[in-house]
């Protein structure tokens, strides 16, 4: 744990998509959201830019903070936490003992420049006393903060993890033990315990012969809170996206979490639009690149592949203009190229944004109000990633800037 950092607290998110089957068996599991929802959105050339929800076979899980929560209340997000210096101690070395003689304990190398990549994901943990690398203690985290607020334990059998780098590579992540394979009681009990002491987390591993299955997630976004934008606390959070083959038995904490929503994509999209619930920005844009893939198995396959190519540090730059609020990325034309921790942006107006169809090399999120966001984007995205999907406002022509 980095705690040097000045402005920021590092953390970890995940990314948690899981097969349906559209049957009785199944619809118990899923959590649909209001029958608006069940339509794409159509642009003025008729043209639909958001997949209908019957497409994907996958959900997304989301999780309702509480309105009582000192940071983007009532806001439905990917689950994930801080980083907590248990996730970076030495006591994980004999929970992975088997693991050891790997780099990074088995994890797929990244092919990105360390001096390109995000400071999360580059830091020398060694160098900071820890002997955990940072790329498994970051996926510790999210596994971690993942079980304490809804239960669901992505872990492996002591007994299973000589085959844990092989499945790893098939079509899914399998679940070799989640709270349905081990007795419940037994779980909500140790779930208790981690939400009571981080630490608890080594301890109910080593007790249960568990290893935290840290295969199945992989890289995907790197996320800084920018500046002035949630008040004072900022964090720096590394998002990583886990395939499973089928919804797990989820619960929410009654604590920090009020509700768990397992909804497609674009149903959690439309949801936004029609005012139903709010998702903070990055979840916006990750579950707008989401839609570009709606079969689980393309989605899985693509993240197996590009994990390795690693990803880029945004930390978005707010400006305001003509009643808008505009989240610039890198890689927009206006976006500072000094990406230091209180970035100065050029506040002129630029033609570009009334007419994003042009040559401009654009990347940015535009509101108009807290449901009304707007991707625009001209550039290529870099490391291999996903184009998000453009959704039409078309009640709202102040979004089309």
């Amino acid at each position: 744990m980095n705690t040097a950092l000045k402005h920021w607290k590092e953390a970890a998110t995940l990314i948690l998509a899981a097969g349906h089957r559209l049957g009785p068996d199944s619809l118990s599991l899923r959590t649909p959201l209001a029958a608006s929802a069940g339509s794409p959105q159509v642009s003025s050339d008729g043209r639909s830019h958001l997949p209908d929800r019957s497409r994907f076979d996958y959900d997304v899980l989301l999780l309702k903070r509480s309105g009582k929560s000192g940071f983007m209340p009532n806001a439905y997000v990917f689950p994930g936490g801080l980083l907590d210096s248990s996730d970076f101690s030495s006591d994980w070395l004999d929970i992975f003992k088997s693991f050891a003689e790997f780099p990074n304990f088995g994890l797929k190398s990244v092919r990105q420049p360390v001096e390109t990549r995000p400071p999360i994901f580059a830091t020398d943990r060694l160098k900071l006393g820890s002997p955990v690398p940072g790329e498994v203690a970051l996926r510790i985290c999210a596994l971690r903060e993942t079980f304490e607020e809804c239960g669901v334990l992505l872990a492996v059998s002591k007994m299973a993890e000589k085959s844990v780098l092989k499945s790893s590579e098939d079509a899914f992540a399998t679940q070799q033990h989640n709270v349905n394979d081990l007795d419940s009681s037994e779980l909500s009990k140790w779930r208790d315990l981690v939400n009571q002491n981080p630490s608890n987390f080594i301890r109910m591993c080593r007790e249960l012969e568990l290893v935290p299955n840290i295969w199945a997630l992989y890289e995907w976004s790197n996320w800084l809170t920018p500046v002035g934008r949630y008040g004072t606390k900022r964090f720096d959070t590394a998002f990583f996206i886990c395939c499973l083959q089928d919804i797990p038995h989820t619960l929410q904490d009654e604590n920090e979490i009020v509700r768990f929503q397992w909804s497609t994509p674009s149903e959690v999209l439309q949801s936004f639009q029609a005012q139903e619930l709010w998702i903070p920005p990055p979840q916006f844009y990750e579950l707008s690149r989401m839609c570009r893939c709606p079969l689980l198995n393309d989605l899985h396959s693509f993240a197996l592949l590009r994990a390795t190519e690693g990803c880029e540090k945004w930390m978005p730059v707010i400006v305001f203009e003509d009643e808008h609020s505009i989240s610039l990325l890198p890689g927009d034309q206006r976006y500072p190229l000094d990406s230091s921790e209180e970035p100065e942006v050029d506040k002129s107006t630029d033609s570009q944004q009334k007419d994003p169809q042009d040559n401009s090399a654009l990347h940015r999120m535009v509101m108009s109000d807290p449901y009304t966001t707007t991707i625009q984007i001209t550039i290529t995205p870099k490391y291999n990633h996903l184009l998000p999907v453009v959704l039409a406002h078309t009640h709202d022509s102040k979004s089309q800037l």
